[in-house]
């Protein structure tokens, strides 16, 4: 009975209900799209950063992290890839080596990072060949080459066919000098990349740092982010039995994880204040019905309704409406989100922000059920906790005072 009644008190005022399921609806609706906006930029943010240079996991010797030393190596890094590889979320593991050196063009002279890659590997790990804008990337079969930043290049005044030269400690405490030629510079829009790194085969680099066929990691990549972080347990198991370490993303890119959490931590502020108002909006509405209807409470309550059930009929009102908004609010919300989601959302003239993070001005929503349900479930939750308001409100009434009041 009670769900009768409470059903078709909500309709006896459809303007002021529809109001409240509309204002249910709008905040359910923006809280799903701003979450999977979100997300899918999130995403897109951390695949496209790791996908660089980083790639989405790597194993390295214990304490390479402090002390990036080429003495800190890897015994037989290709078997180690192959190995990595038989797992299914990996699709690509390339072994590298890197230290940093001292590079010259007649006067001029900067410090910079070199990274010995396989060309027939790493382009399966990292992007980088894609920012290429003069010349090309390294190749199979190369030798004495090198691919430079562009800011390092605009440094040192090189340009594709200028010849390099390398100066650093080899990893046997000796001397190690090298001349290359510039087959390619790359601009990835990240300026601690473009000014300070420089590639070359790595076949030249352990000969140069006397490396001997040793590599100081190995970059892994999958198909997604996700699907590496959830073979992290078997990657990791791979590194230990080997006697080596295996570093998520969030320990490979410490400052983007610390820039993605603060603005999670705005967001939910956003989210936190958007229910608030909702919730305070439908209370206002509720407890002014409440106000409207006392003298409607004291007559039930004359004929032998307690108060108790009074109340609890009022909650009811509150919980459908909590539904039904919430309900509709999925509906409206993630339609639009998977309208949008299907073709992007563009920002144009934000391409130099973009750029930073090496992602396109176009952003794609990420829709799953918890950007679809969150938002509406924790509005309708409120709501329903807010319900207890009214609901000890009408428990106190006695039946005199309550028909008596104007």
């Amino acid at each position: 009975m009670l769900f009768a009644l409470a059903w078709r008190n909500i309709w006896r005022q459809p303007r002021r209900t529809a109001l409240s399921l509309i204002s249910i609806v709008l905040a359910s609706a923006i809280t799903i799209f701003l979450l999977a906006l979100q997300q899918g930029s999130y995403s897109a943010m951390k695949e496209n950063v790791l996908s660089l240079l980083d790639g989405f996991a790597q194993v390295q010797p214990e304490g390479y992290a402090d002390d990036p030393s080429l003495r800190k190596a890897i015994d037989e890094p290709d078997a180690l890839a192959a190995r990595l590889e038989t797992l299914e979320a990996v699709t690509a593991a390339a072994p590298r080596a890197l230290t940093y050196v001292i590079l010259s063009n007649g006067p001029r002279s900067y410090g910079s990072a070199v990274i010995g890659v396989d060309p027939s590997i790493e382009t399966k790990v990292s992007t980088l060949d894609a920012s290429i804008k003069e010349g090309r990337y390294l190749k199979p079969g190369d030798d004495g080459v090198t691919v430079i930043g562009a800011g390092l290049a605009r440094n040192l005044k090189l340009k594709v066919g200028d010849e390099l030269t390398m100066l650093g400690a080899a990893r046997d405490g000796s001397v190690a000098a090298d001349i290359v030629t510039v087959v390619g510079v790359f601009a990835t829009g990240a300026p601690e990349i473009d000014r300070q790194v420089i590639e070359t085969p790595i076949s030249r680099f352990q000969s140069i740092f006397a490396m001997e066929g040793e590599a100081n990691m190995i970059a892994v990549k999958g198909r997604r982010l996700a699907d590496i972080q959830n073979a992290l347990p078997e990657l990791r198991t791979i590194a230990e039995e080997e006697g080596l370490v295996l570093r998520n993303w969030t320990e490979l890119e410490p400052a983007l994880h610390d820039v993605i959490m603060l603005d999670a931590s705005f967001s939910v502020l956003l989210y936190v204040s958007l229910v608030v108002v909702v919730v305070f909006i439908i209370l206002n509405t509720l407890l002014m019905s409440v106000l409207e209807r006392t003298r409607e409470f004291g007559m039930l309550m004359a004929i032998g309704m307690r108060p108790s059930e009074i109340g609890a009929m009022v909650w009811l009102e509150l919980l459908f409406l909590a539904g039904i908004g919430a309900g509709l609010g999925i509906a409206f919300g993630a339609g639009i989100t998977a309208w949008v989601e299907g073709r992007g959302l563009v920002f144009s003239g934000a391409e130099a922000l973009f750029s930073q993070w090496n992602m396109p001005s176009t952003l794609y929503p990420d829709l799953n059920w918890t950007t679809a349900l969150a938002g509406p479930l924790a509005i309708a939750c409120s709501i329903g906790l807010a319900g207890l308001v009214p609901y000890a409100r009408v428990r106190r009434l006695e039946p005199v005072s309550a028909m008596r009041a104007a």
